[in-house]
């Protein structure tokens, strides 16, 4: 017998009688128990049994009998169209999940829809799989919001993808002996460095030979961010506050918040060099041992402002072009105090 729900409005739960509990919750992960075996849904976990055609219809208060067709039509509760959509595919790739709110679950920090429990497991087994937040295309993520968890956007044509969100501690092992006062005379927007010692190239792996691949000393370019932070260090004889001001009259305050992070992954034994050719601000290596035996790159860094919104399409674009060179992207969020959040964003198949 095909039961039917009764839509208490007032709570924002359909409730479910008869053998529910069993049929539902106990077999399925749907819902949450109510006195005796009727159960509570929330909408769309009635929706969707009512799309598998598990459940006849559900009843408001006026009366009113729903079918699929015409409770989805009513849309209950916000972003409702986008939240069934991935919940029935979660549903659809052998995932139980519910409502990330009591009393369904012991709710998850921050901005979640559902939690995801792992394969084989439900509600009552204590284990979330995913933190997981909904969003439509076109629902801008202040980076305030950024929470560890999953991003499921949906897009205009109702295509999912899913984005891991997590904390990151860039950190490395490339370290090298660095000299002292070398020769340097600042450019429009970089610096020359004159016969440097030939470790600052290839073991600091600082600037690019002015030379080309054939030197034997190499003559220095270096970015003005590289050479702001060997000024700092006393490597070349040019004053920081000189490097910095040029620095700042080339790109106002985003070289202020690019050398913050530049800075930091230096001190992290992390290799910064440029990320241009991936649209992106840094591509860093963790383990330089010499510039002749480098290995690929293993993270690009895009450099924003603390109080940055994201737009889901352009995070999609950032995420599938380092996905696609076989990259991390990791976005650094600069507070004016110089504060660096560090956050890694990657393509999910749950």
């Amino acid at each position: 017998m095909t039961l039917e729900g009764r839509f208490d409005e007032a709570v924002g739960v359909i409730r479910v009688g008869g053998d529910a509990r069993q049929r539902y919750h106990d077999s399925r992960g749907y819902g949450y128990p109510l006195e005796g075996n009727e159960i509570a849904l929330a909408p769309v976990e009635a929706a969707h049994l009512l799309y598998r055609g598990d459940l006849g219809a559900v009843v408001t208060e006026s009366g009113e009998r729903l079918e699929f067709r015409s409770f989805m039509a009513r849309e209950p509760g916000a972003k409702f169209g986008v939240r069934f959509l991935v919940y029935a595919d979660l549903r659809e790739r052998g995932f139980y999940l519910s409502p990330a709110r009591e009393p369904w679950v012991d709710p998850p920090d921050g901005e979640v829809d559902f939690a995801v429990f792992p394969r084989g497991k439900g509600p009552g087994d204590g284990e979330i799989e995913y933190a997981l937040r909904v969003l439509g295309e076109r629902t801008d993520v202040p980076s305030a919001e950024l929470e560890a968890g999953v991003l499921a956007i949906v897009d205009e044509e109702s295509e999912i993808t899913y984005f891991e969100v997590s904390e990151r501690d860039p950190s490395g092992s490339s370290t090298a002996a660095l000299p002292e006062g070398c020769d340097a005379d600042l450019l429009e927007d970089r610096v020359v460095v004159w016969e440097p010692p030939l470790e600052l190239y290839e073991r600091g792996f600082y600037g690019q030979p002015l030379e080309g691949r054939e030197y034997d000393e190499p003559t220095l370019q270096c970015s003005l961010l590289e050479a702001a932070s060997l000024a700092e260090r006393g490597v070349i004889d040019l004053k920081p506050e000189t490097v910095r001001k040029r620095g700042r009259e080339v790109e106002g305050e985003r070289f202020v918040r690019r050398l913050a992070v530049y800075t930091a992954l230096r001190e992290r034994d992390v290799v910064p060099k440029t990320g241009y050719k991936f649209g992106a601000d840094f591509r860093t290596y963790a383990d330089v041992e010499s510039v002749e035996n480098l290995g690929h790159s293993e993270l690009l860094i895009r450099v924003h402002p603390a109080d940055h919104v994201f737009e889901p399409r352009d995070l999609a674009l950032d995420v599938r072009l380092a996905h696609g060179v076989r990259k991390t992207m990791v976005f650094a969020l600069v507070s004016d105090d110089g504060t660096i959040d560090w956050w890694s964003i990657e393509r999910l198949t749950p």
